[in-house]
């Protein structure tokens, strides 16, 4: 909950047209505060006064900056990229969204059933067997056979093994970028029969995608794009870098400018070639009097059907085009999904869009499950919800939104590169920022359950030798003493046998890069003087 104090501890308050720098815990409810370009608003509150453009991606998970102006709500712990506004508070302080999110996380009792090691639950099991076994043997054995069975507990071994092996499955989720914080997910993992993903932000990523381009009033897909890449050619947010990509992979290049104007909260315009052209929001089209065609309510009903964004770009007075802005789904997210599908794990997906396009990129992926228009605090619910039917979860999340989802959820994943809040809240950390790795994380949960089961059935095995060896061979406590070391030594050669081969194919990629395969590779840079 430390992210929390990163907040602004002083505001300017707007009070009789003068700002006055106060500490914010003197604000109250109907205050008006000024924020500038590149401040943390503070308080929850609405737009009064002015526009500007809102990064929300730390609270909601949402990558592209948002547009708001006077009567448009704002949140505590967003950026306000460009522009000035004056917010009436509604609420500040402890009594924001992202306070109480805080609050909640403070006030939650860790969801993850506490696991005891597997070593140390089958050795405490083991010793009540052990002890009956040895009452009943004494009138058979007497006391020294008696003796040797109370020390042929072989399985007590599994107490120092198991956290070795432990340790060497962390160690090969490390190697291949994948940071275990909590060693209990490898015993949690395999019993995982549900996953579910945040949508924003993890099946999507930060850029959209140029879509379909409309034109109008005879001009080309072509044209329309250059007149965008122009204008948005200096620009760096998500919405300005798609398009330049797509005009990049077009082979369009974009024309030299000669005069620029950036309208806060609507768009830019630019003058190219003695004709202006303008590039922005709807409201900016409507604000320089360019008309709009009669087909132009079905793009806006589309807009709001499949959830994609609309950019106008139009030609001195008249509308060029629209173009077609869609999430961009990540690139491995099919095949995440298909391989949860194909080992009988159901996947859901959560999110805070509308219930369109959250369907759309569920059945694009195959999902079968979604949730649509979910406000942070019932995404937890959805996830306690699908606890009590029996199922084991397993959430991936990467926003303030999402951190009570993520401590209660069964075992819970992030991505480096996500809010601080959610990297700290989660199990696991997938370390090269995608969703690749995640198939592979529930592989080395399931090879490390398999060999903490190879651990087990040696050392029992071994058991069964030592406890038939004293009722028939007359074994003694001084052969028991040589069978535990034997019985250690192979335990703990079966839990370190995976790192080994990790190590073996290490030495042997860097063997093999060092060695080369003729002779030219070791041509000099320069000639040696005769």
């Amino acid at each position: 909950t430390n992210i929390f104090s990163d907040q602004p501890q002083s505001v300017w308050l707007l009070k009789d047209g003068v700002e006055l720098e106060i500490p914010i815990e003197m604000l109250r409810t109907g205050d008006i505060v000024s924020v500038n370009a590149g401040e943390v608003i503070p308080v929850d509150g609405t737009i009064v006064h002015g526009m500007a453009s809102i990064n929300q991606h730390l609270l909601t998970g949402e990558f592209q900056p948002l547009e708001k102006e006077v009567g448009d709500n704002v949140f505590a712990a967003t950026i306000l990229i460009s522009g000035q506004i004056h917010i009436k508070v509604e609420q500040a302080g402890d009594e924001t969204i992202v306070s109480k999110i805080g609050k909640v996380l403070e006030n939650t009792s860790n969801f993850t059933e506490k696991i005891e090691s597997a070593g140390e639950k089958i050795a405490d099991e083991s010793v009540p067997l052990t002890m009956t076994l040895s009452a009943i043997a004494y009138p058979f054995v007497g006391r020294a056979g008696t003796t040797a069975l109370l020390s042929s507990d072989f399985l007590d071994n599994l107490r120092v093994t198991a956290p070795i092996g432990m340790l060497n499955f962390l160690r090969i989720s490390s190697h291949e970028g994948i940071l275990i914080k909590d060693g209990r997910s490898l015993q949690l993992l395999p019993q995982v029969d549900t996953v579910v993903f945040d949508k924003t932000g993890t099946l999507t990523l930060e850029s959209p995608a140029v879509g379909k381009i409309h034109t109008f009033n005879s001009m080309d897909e072509n044209t329309v794009l250059k007149y965008a890449a122009s204008a948005e050619y200096r620009q760096n947010h998500p919405v300005a870098k798609a398009i330049i990509d797509a005009a990049d992979k077009a082979g369009i290049i974009p024309a030299q400018i000669d005069d620029a104007q950036y309208r806060v909260g609507y768009g830019i315009a630019v003058k190219i070639d003695m004709h202006w052209i303008r590039v922005g929001s709807e409201r900016f089209m409507e604000s320089e009097k360019i008309s709009m065609p009669d087909e132009f309510s079905m793009l806006r009903e589309k807009e709001i059907e499949t959830g994609c964004s609309l950019i106008y770009v139009a030609a001195d007075s008249i509308l060029a085009g629209v173009i077609e802005m869609h999430p961009t789904i990540r690139p491995e997210a099919a095949d995440v999904v298909k391989y949860f599908k194909k080992n009988n794990i159901s996947v859901y997906i959560i999110s805070g869009d509308h219930p369109n396009p959250t369907r759309i990129l569920a059945d694009s992926l195959g999902i079968d499950h979604c949730f649509a228009q979910v406000l942070p605090e019932d995404k937890a619910n959805i996830i306690e919800r699908l606890q009590k039917d029996g199922k084991n979860v397993c959430f991936v999340g990467d926003g303030i939104n999402d951190s009570i989802a993520l401590k209660k959820a069964n075992v819970s994943v992030s991505l480096k590169g996500a809010s601080a809040i959610a990297t700290d809240t989660a199990h696991v950390i997938l370390m090269d920022e995608s969703l690749k790795k995640l198939p592979m994380l529930f592989s080395i949960a399931f090879d490390f359950q398999k060999n903490m089961k190879n651990s087990f059935y040696m050392v029992s095995a071994q058991n069964i030798f030592a406890v038939g060896g004293i009722f028939f061979l007359g074994m003694g406590i001084q052969a028991m003493a040589v069978l535990y070391i034997i019985s250690m030594l192979s335990a703990a050669g079966v839990t370190v046998m995976p790192v080994l081969k990790l190590n073996k194919n290490n030495e042997k990629t860097i063997e093999d890069n060092l060695t080369p395969k003729r002779q030219d590779d070791f041509v000099l840079p320069f000639k040696i003087p005769d």
